[in-house]
Formats: C-alpha cells, structure tokens, sequence
C-alpha cells in the first residue's frame, strides 16, 4: 500500500471496502438494509515498519500501537508527521488527566491472582486485567477515544456538532470526561434508573443530559432510540455500539493487543478468555485484538472465548445457540435446540463438544456461507429483549448485543461458546473479586469472573486450565 495507507475500512457484515479518500466514515452505506453492518479496520501488517506491539516502554497505548490505528494512516496520509500525531495523543491525554483527577490512558495491569484461583479451586494460572483505574474507571473511555481521534484528524468537517450516546452509566462518563478534555458538546441519553452519582458527575463534566422513560408497550432501549433520533438531526455517534460508529471496536482493540501482549512476555498462553457482554463492544474488540495476535504469532494458542451474560437479558446467548444450532445440524451434530437457560453440567459438556466441532470447520465453505446468511438476516438471531431487564450486572442489560456477529465470529473460531450468569455467580464473583485481588470492582466489572465460575460449577474448567477475566468497571 502506498505510504499512510496500510489502513483500510471493510465491512464486517457485506464486506463493502470504503475507499481511503472518504475519511471518517463511521458506518457501512448499506446499512439499514436488514442485515449487520460494522465497519472495521484491516491492516496490511508487511507495510507496518514497527513490530506489532510497538515501543514496550511507551505507557500510552495509543502512541505505542498507534501503527495498528487507521486515524494513524488517515493522518500520514493527510502530511501530518509521526511526531505530530503523538503529540495530538499526549496533549489529549494530559488534558483528560485534568478533567479525570489525574486519570489517563496508560497499558493498564494484568497480574496473576493466586489467592482468587485459590478460592476457586484451582492451581492453573488465573490472570485478571485490570481496568477500574482506567479514564472514568472503566474500559469504555477506550473505545470513545478512537473516535474523537478520527474527529481531529477529520479536522472542521465535525467542529461544531454535538456528539451523542445512549448508556446507562460507564459508557456516559467515559464520554463526558472525553468531551470535556475536547471541549465538545454531549448529548447522553440514560435510562430512569441510571446511578444518582453517575447522572450528577455527567452534568458537572458539562453533559447534556435526557433521561428517557421506557413507555409500557415500547420493544428495545428507549435511551438507544433517543440517540438515533439525535444522530439524525446532525450529531456525531459518539457510540460504544459498532453498528453505529465502527470506530468504537478498533479503539478497544488495544485492550486484547494488551492481553497477548502480556502473555507473549511472560512466555505465557491462556485456555479461556472471559469476557461481559452488553452492547458486544468490548467483547468484540478484545476478541479481534487477541485473534489479531494469534495470527501474527504473538501468541502460541488461541484462547477459547466465552461471552457471559446475565438471566436478566441475554440476546447474544440466544442468537449464539440459534446459530450454532443451525451449523452444527448442517455437519451431523445429533444435539439440537440447547435451552439457553440449562446449565447443568450434561448441557454444558454437549455445547462444549458442539463448540469443538464448529471449530475444527469453520473455515469450511458451507460454514461460512451458513454464516454470511445469518449476517444478512440479521432479524432472525438479533432482535431486542421483550421484556424489561434486571439485573445486579446493570451496566450489560442492553437490549440488543448491537456487535453480535464480531462476538460470534471469534467465539466458534476459538471453540468457545456463551455462558449466562446467574444473580448468585454475580454476587458471588463480586464478592471473591474484590476479596482475591484487592480490586473494588461492581458487579458488572466482575461479570466474567461471574462466568467463569458457572462453568467451574458445571464441570467444564478443569482445576489446571489457565484463565483470563477482565474487571472493567469500579464499583461507584
């Protein structure tokens, strides 16, 4: 590719390719046509001149792994230098510590927790990656980040437009640190029940905030409806929903490359990766970013990767085993139909032996067409909770797993599968979370440790088998 451009935009749904000129380009044109659109970026790695992890010395990931950034190579290819970029990440940085109390982006801590494996009962390494002392206290600051990079790259076509989200806490503040540092506008949308303090630190960052009401008829999250019609009146996604700025999944990227990264100098590999499930950003950003390392031979085993969700709402789980169901028949599995809410230890070993299988072919072109029809019938496996949900995990109740299809395509590629987590695991992993690792996480932080611990329950960890959680949002 020719200088600035090792970058390119690609459809995750319909594979359409956005041509380098467009610049910021947050969703895929075709959306809206029924079937699932995130745009995501690809990397030609032989154009890349650093190694994949950058400078180990640089705390910042948004300098150190800046060469895996498309605003990056947006920004060579508009004359800015490297240093000039790194100087628009740091001055940013150092303006988010002064609104944040000191808080900026760095690589944050990934550590091996004995006296939490311990409690567990197991004695294969149990790591935790750390994010409660992030920017806002939560990873959600990371995928906004990218996108206001994009912003300033993009230069005045955005100045002047409010930005806009729709969450019901973490996300919201991450958002309004962000938009303050920058000086921007913020329109937050938060549901009736969003945390006291939360709402109160949002108007003192300057937020501009509407609390919406779910209406007793209403199907899907009011607060995401009420972004959609501000986005369409001129506000910029300022989303952790891929589906509405695809640049949210890249920025979170980083976390996964962390991850490896971790492993890959501590001459390390991890057999599970555990990770909450929402919106899907998170879930679908850090499965990138490890698969990215994986292919690259950063790490030597591609660690299965287990979704978890709560019995409050779990629409990822249900498009999951729907899918899969539907692949799974395709090869001659006799198992069908699996009740997403059966967690007994028979279930779990027939949906681990089912992942398997999807795994061993799911490179194979009848696999990957069962795929691409699931994509593009997107109503069919994603669709919003009927019901009001609850649950002490309040921060993944959302309606829809907008970023279900990345989620999905890294989970039956490592043999993973969904997990659901009970309102006992929650406060159970919260409890031992805090306990283990010293680490005051809410239960929302602490729902993929919640995971774990329903499988260990099931019979499907093994005592041996090494194991990564995140706690991803501190307890307010």
């Amino acid at each position: 590719m020719a200088h600035g451009r090792a970058s390119r935009l690609v459809c995750g749904g319909c594979g359409e390719q956005i041509a380098f000129e467009a610049g910021l380009v947050a969703q895929c044109p075709r959306a809206g046509d029924g079937g699932d659109h995130v745009l995501l970026r690809q990397l030609d790695e032989s154009a890349l001149p650093e190694p994949w992890f950058g400078d180990r010395s640089e705390p910042n990931p948004y300098v150190r792994f800046r060469q895996r950034f498309h605003a990056y190579h947006q920004a060579l290819a508009l004359g800015w230098s490297d240093a000039q970029y790194c100087d628009l990440v740091n001055s940013l940085n150092t303006a988010i510590a002064k609104v944040d109390q000191g808080r900026k982006f760095h690589v944050t801590a990934m550590s091996q927790v004995p006296a939490l494996a311990a409690m567990l009962g197991m004695h294969g390494a149990l790591w935790v990656k750390n994010e409660t002392e992030h920017v806002s206290g939560s990873h959600k600051a990371r995928h906004l980040f990218n996108i206001l990079l994009m912003l300033r790259v993009a230069g005045a076509q955005f100045d002047g437009r409010p930005l806009a989200i729709a969450s019901c806490g973490n996300a919201a503040l991450g958002a309004a640190v962000l938009a303050a540092a920058a000086q921007r506008i913020l329109h937050v949308f938060i549901p009736t029940d969003a945390n006291p303090r939360v709402v109160e630190r949002l108007r003192k960052l300057g937020a501009e905030v509407t609390i919406c009401e779910r209406q007793e008829d209403q199907t899907g999250d009011p607060c995401f409806a009420a972004f959609l019609q501000d986005v369409a009146a001129g506000a910029v996604p300022f989303a952790c929903q891929g589906s509405e700025n695809g640049f949210a999944i890249e920025g979170g990227e980083a976390l996964g490359w962390e991850i490896a990264d971790t492993l890959q100098l501590a001459d390390a590999s991890a057999d599970r990766l555990f990770v909450q499930v929402g919106g899907g950003a998170l879930a679908s950003a850090v499965g990138r970013g490890v698969s990215q390392a994986y292919e690259l031979g950063a790490i030597a085993q591609l660690p299965r990767l287990h979704p978890v969700q709560t019995y409050g709402a779990f629409p990822l789980a249900r498009a999951y085993e729907h899918l899969a169901d539907t692949m799974a028949q395709r090869l001659g599995f006799s198992q069908h139909w699996l009740d997403e809410r059966d967690a007994s230890e028979a279930t779990i070993a027939v949906r681990q032996s089912r992942a398997d299988l999807l795994a061993a072919h799911w490179h194979d072109p009848e696999m990957q067409e069962v795929f691409r029809q699931a994509i593009a019938q997107r109503s069919q496996y994603m669709w919003p909770w009927e019901t009001p949900p609850h649950s002490i995990a309040h921060g993944i109740l959302d309606d829809e797993t907008y970023d279900w299809v990345a989620i999905l395509r890294a989970t039956l590629a490592s043999a993973g599968f969904v997990v659901l987590a009970s309102e006992d695991h929650l406060e159970t992993a919260r409890i031992l979370g805090q306990e283990g690792t010293g680490i005051a996480a809410d239960p929302t932080g602490t729902s993929g440790l919640a995971g774990l611990i329903a499988l260990r329950q099931a019979g499907a960890v093994a005592d041996h088998e090494r194991c990564v959680v995140l706690f991803t949002g501190a307890e307010r």
